[in-house]
């Protein structure tokens, strides 16, 4: 994860808004809300998933997997991680 507190509250920051999407689509399922209007809060709380997501899996690629005790030439394990990750990532 981040190794700046900055950051860890930025993306902390960003799991509250989640949170307070979904608890919007919660309170718009319990008083039978129009559809529409629930299909796009859960296209925000998607767009907010998969932007945080991708916050992390850029942190995690940057600070664990190129950091400065890594060799600056990429190797076939690094491309293999990444790979996984991305594959993870997309399922």
């Amino acid at each position: 994860m981040s190794h700046l507190e900055k950051e860890k509250q930025k993306l902390v920051a960003r799991i509250r808004r989640i949170r307070g999407q979904v608890d919007s689509v919660e309170k718009s399922l319990g008083s039978e809300a129009d559809c529409a209007d629930v299909l796009m809060l859960l296209a925000n709380i998607r767009g907010g998933i998969n932007s945080l997501m991708a916050e992390v899996l850029e942190d995690h690629i940057r600070n664990h997997m190129m950091g400065p005790e890594k060799s600056p030439a990429p190797s076939v394990e690094l491309a293999e991680d990444l790979i996984d990750l991305v594959r993870a990532y997309l399922k």
